[in-house]
């Protein structure tokens, strides 16, 4: 048959060890065959980013915001082991965080769900899609060991002559202090990135915090989400028949254990750190967690929420076979081709991610599926297989729906 084609490039951003390895699989075995594949390629391997010191890693998040839609594979972010490892010449920051910044956008992360594995949380139909706010607070924190008795103050001094100190606490010992902050735009941006993302996936937006104890500093995550809700998205909400609504942390926290999921549920950058690994977890495996980045004026990123594997990574260079799970990294490839169908009014481009999805679902439902699944599965004797194995079963069943 021909294959289906694409108009406009995606932007592909290759990756580090194991994930590396099977991005090359998932293209050769599950896309190039079926798809006239046009893509904008980035190598963003850490050996890579060091020799073009990160600026690749900038090209490619520049190159999303002119094409609209970017695939990427799992990366490292080196620590000091890392370093010595691939010798670098410094530490690099995130790839993730680089891109994120550069598109000013929000990470959702949502679970992959099939009927044999059923959530810890018995009450969950649906899947819960976090939507993490990753800037500032503790991430861009400023700490200090206070080493003796003294005082601590938080000042500010405005441009234009504002002023402000308060005394944060008078140390009658040794401790510790930290301060952290945001600000107006990035909270905006994420607020427009949660509204369009619910607006686009048809969901409910819950959005929790606690203003009742940070009456300053959550109050006005509290206060832009409103206004912006208020001004720009009650009208699309209420026409598709969609909630949005403010609770805090804690009745969140309590609403979500006996909710049927099913929403977006957006939350600050810790918040939605800690959470987003309690909802994969609570739902079965962190390699069956998609994450999309989405900007405030629609510019899309896809990838698997998990890292790279290094442990597999290892045993594959070793010559050992491995079972390493490839549904997320598959996905992050199906979302970003049903994406970029959609916004080129390629019909078919947007049937076969929809299919791709539907024969990785059908092998598991049969079944067939990776060594980190097979003690999760209920009502069924699972058969493990090797990761090749495993995309080859989901490649047989892909060719008899696109045959149909």
């Amino acid at each position: 048959m021909d294959k289906i084609k694409m108009t406009v490039p995606l932007v592909e951003m290759d990756g580090d060890e194991m994930t590396r390895i099977i991005w090359k699989m998932i293209k050769d075995e599950l896309i190039l065959p079926f798809v006239d594949l046009k893509t904008e390629y980035y190598d963003l391997g850490l050996p890579k980013r060091d020799e073009t010191g990160d600026q690749i890693t900038k090209d490619a998040g520049n190159a999303i915001k002119k094409y609209g839609v970017g695939v990427k594979c799992a990366t490292i972010t080196p620590n000091a082991q890392r370093m010595d490892e691939y010798h670098l010449h410094q530490m690099w920051k995130s790839p993730n965080g680089t891109i994120r910044s550069i598109l000013d956008g929000t990470v959702f992360r949502a679970p992959i769900i099939i009927d044999s594995i059923k959530p810890v949380v018995k009450n969950w139909q649906k899947p819960i899609t976090i939507a993490r706010h990753a800037y500032g607070d503790l991430y861009k924190g400023t700490e200090y060991r206070v080493p003796e008795k003294g005082k601590a103050e938080l000042v500010f001094t405005g441009e234009n002559g504002a002023s402000f100190r308060e005394t944060v606490y008078d140390f009658e010992c040794p401790g510790v202090l930290q301060s952290i902050y945001n600000k107006d735009s990035s909270i905006t941006s994420f607020a427009h990135s949660c509204f369009k993302y619910a607006v686009e996936t048809k969901q409910d937006l819950w959005f929790s915090a606690k203003d009742t104890i940070s009456k300053k500093y959550d109050m006005r995550f509290r206060d832009i989400f409103q206004s912006i809700y208020e001004s720009d998205y009650r009208a699309d909400f209420e026409r598709l028949g969609l909630t949005y609504f403010y609770t805090l942390i804690d009745d969140a926290i309590a609403r979500v254990i006996r909710s049927k999921g099913g929403f977006i549920w957006a939350l600050k950058n810790y918040d939605g750190d800690v959470m987003s690994d309690m909802v994969s977890t609570a739902f079965g495996s962190l390699a069956m967690m998609t994450s999309v980045l989405c900007s405030p004026d629609g510019k899309f990123e896809y990838e698997a929420a998990h890292g790279t594997v290094t442990r597999h990574y290892y045993k594959y260079l070793q010559g050992e076979e491995t079972s390493t799970n490839p549904m997320a990294t598959i996905y992050a490839w199906s979302g970003a081709l049903k994406k970029r169908g959609e916004l080129d009014g390629l019909k078919e481009l947007v049937g076969f991610g929809t299919k791709l999805e539907e024969a990785c679902i059908e092998t598991l439902n049969d079944g067939i599926m990776t060594k980190d699944l097979v003690g999760l599965v209920e009502g069924m004797a699972p058969t493990a297989v090797n990761t090749i194995d495993f995309i080859r079963a989901i490649r047989a069943r892909l060719e008899k729906k696109l045959e149909a």
